[in-house]
């Protein structure tokens, strides 16, 4: 309905399109007040209003005034109510959603270019609205830690059903093919690419999937913006691992990444590369990984398939932030080292094989074993694992890694350095794991490696033999040892008897 409204263009001006095309300054017969100059197309600020009162649409005013109802509409969008109170100003609040509502249909509707004034104080109306200082998080009420959003609602915007258009509005008008970015830019600048960032910590997840629709198209769209946007997001992953450990936006922004990361030209710029070593890799040692990892290990992948040859520092820099106590991130960091190893090639997984299968050898031994999933949280972890939900086991899930054809190939590569490292894990598995389906899954695969190389079989065989009889023959010693000092105690204490 606002087609007239916004009609404009290069073309020819028939006689209606003079009249329409007003709300825009263009048109041979404007009525904008305004001086004669090169700028005779901006409107003049109304006068700011003392309330909010209904105004008309756009359709029932003259062509010549509709400018300025534009930007009276602004002010009312200005506005800010208390929503904590859902009775007051209720006819006020009706009044600037309507208004919020019709600018939406404005913009949306996208039969022409929108003045560059009307466009500044638009993005000054939404900075208004949605640039606040937000509450402070349920963890910081609590003091309890930061729990996983997905297990529940978590907190809830009141003023949501505004906050929502003028985030439609923002969009709409950045996805707009009438949006020229060279203007748009002036407005839509690093200082209010910052503000939109800091609103990633909203603990309100419709919020934040509105910021990650936004940042989104705001990247494709504005490509001076790029690097600063790559480096803000940067600077929130560091003080989110070295000083915080608490952001609820740390998810959205990576899955931002991940495509940001998808069309990243090759050869890979060392910038990109640095990015991975100093933000992404130690995005592992948070509490909350769980949280998040599903996003970091796709930005992750994405890395490894794009340039096979990162695979070796993804590998050391997992080992690095293995987790020594936290078992349900051990199953998070084996899913993600199979699909690391999956894209790996020869010479990079030879280059980290020891201390790789030294890691897998500890985890083969491990004693940890759920039969149930106690929440939505082990649920998760279990669906990016893989895993099925009645038992989960970090031996098994380990054991697992024999299951995949092309890790199976390097290691039958790399057999000479492999199983003399973790063949002590499988016998020990063998002979005194408490789960039978541990059992069966090292026997596969002492089985797997008899049939690649049965000689490297026999001589591990034999060392770990003689191994074993050396550690028994240092036993004894000592048990012969204590038992001479405890004679020795004995015999003393008999002598140095008083008798009365």
């Amino acid at each position: 309905m606002f087609k007239k409204i916004i009609k404009g263009g290069q073309r020819k001006h028939s006689k209606s399109d003079s009249t329409d095309a007003s709300l825009y300054g263009s048109g041979p017969n404007s009525n904008a007040v305004a001086a004669p100059s090169r700028n005779s197309d901006v409107p003049m600020a109304p006068p700011p209003m003392a309330t909010v009162e209904p105004l008309p649409l756009f359709r029932d005013v003259p062509v010549s005034d509709r400018q300025n109802l534009f930007m009276r509409k602004l002010q009312i969008c200005c506005f800010q109510f208390d929503f904590s109170d859902t009775l007051k100003s209720a006819r006020e609040k009706e009044i600037k959603r309507q208004t919020l509502l019709e600018l939406v249909d404005l913009i949306q509707s996208g039969s022409g270019k929108i003045m560059e004034r009307c466009q500044e104080e638009m993005i000054k109306m939404i900075g208004v609205n949605i640039f606040r200082c937000l509450p402070p998080a349920s963890h910081e009420n609590t003091g309890q830690e930061v729990t996983d959003p997905e297990e529940d609602e978590g907190y809830l915007e009141p003023s949501w059903p505004h906050l929502q258009i003028v985030y439609e509005l923002l969009l709409r008008y950045i996805v707009s093919s009438d949006t020229d970015t060279k203007v748009a830019k002036r407005f839509i600048d690093h200082s209010f690419v910052l503000k939109l960032l800091d609103l990633f910590d909203s603990e309100d997840h419709r919020e934040r999937e509105f910021l990650k629709t936004i940042l989104h198209r705001i990247y494709g769209k504005f490509m001076v913006h790029r690097p600063f946007i790559r480096k803000a997001i940067n600077n929130i992953f560091y003080r989110f691992i070295y000083e915080t450990e608490r952001h609820s936006g740390i998810g959205e922004l990576l899955e931002i990444l991940g495509s940001i990361i998808n069309g990243f030209a090759l050869p890979m710029k060392e910038e990109h590369k640095l990015f991975l070593v100093r933000a992404l890799i130690p995005l592992h040692k948070p509490k909350p990984v769980g949280v998040y990892h599903q996003q970091l290990s796709y930005c992750i992948i994405q890395f490894v398939e794009k340039d096979y040859k990162l695979a070796d520092t993804v590998i050391r820099g997992l080992l690095k932030y293995w987790p020594l106590t936290n078992c349900q991130k051990e199953l998070l960091f084996l899913g993600e080292l199979e699909e690391v190893l999956e894209a790996a090639q020869s010479a990079e997984f030879q280059r980290c094989v020891v201390p790789l299968f030294r890691q897998i050898a500890r985890c083969l031994n491990s004693p940890h074993f759920q039969n149930w999933v106690n929440n939505d949280f082990d649920a998760q972890l279990l669906s990016a694992c893989d895993i099925s939900p009645l038992t989960f086991h970090v031996a098994e899930r380990a054991l697992f890694l024999w299951n995949n054809e092309h890790i199976v190939s390097l290691i039958a590569q790399n057999r000479q350095a492999i199983l003399p490292i973790i063949f002590e894990a499988l016998e020990k598995n063998i002979r005194s794991h408490w789960n039978q389906a541990i059992h069966g899954l090292t026997a596969n695969v002492k089985k797997m490696f008899m049939e690649m190389d049965a000689e490297l079989f026999d001589d591990c065989h034999r060392q770990f033999e003689e191994k074993e009889a050396r550690a028994q023959e240092v036993e004894e010693q000592r048990e012969m040892t204590w038992k001479k000092l405890v004679d020795a105690a004995a015999h003393r204490g008999e002598d140095n008897m008083v008798t009365v």
